[in-house]
């Protein structure tokens, strides 16, 4: 992990994820933001949030690999597009979940776009 967990964000809420040291040599971060489990991806020299789950069976995509913009799936080897999630073709479910990211210094932000209640902390 990159980042100990944050409380949750307001929509549009710049949050802390990582220190950029985290990031060296390394492809895919996990990271918490806000309550909810991210990967920071690296493709040529771009750095990507995305969520961590894949939304067909919530394999776990930081044990999958990143290759010409996209991200693959350890699982079945569907494919997301880093840049807006979609999916690669052939398969029917939504797309992956996408934060922008800053760094600002020596942090890693992710933009928290108020997606609703970390899982678990939903309203009683």
């Amino acid at each position: 992990m990159c980042a100990k967990p944050i409380s949750a964000a307001e929509a549009g809420t710049w949050v802390p994820a990582c220190r950029i040291e985290a990031l060296a040599g390394r492809t895919i971060v996990p990271v918490r933001v806000a309550g909810r489990h991210l990967l920071l991806v690296q493709d040529g020299g771009v750095l990507f949030a995305t969520e961590r789950a894949c939304p067909h069976e919530g394999a776990d995509l930081a044990l999958g690999h990143c290759a010409r913009g996209r991200l693959f799936c350890p699982r079945h080897q569907a494919w997301f597009t880093l840049q807006d999630g979609t999916v690669s073709p052939g398969w029917d479910f939504r797309r992956l979940r996408t934060f922008a990211t800053r760094c600002v210094g020596t942090r890693v932000d992710v933009l928290m776009d108020g997606l609703g209640p970390p899982l678990g902390e939903g309203p009683s």
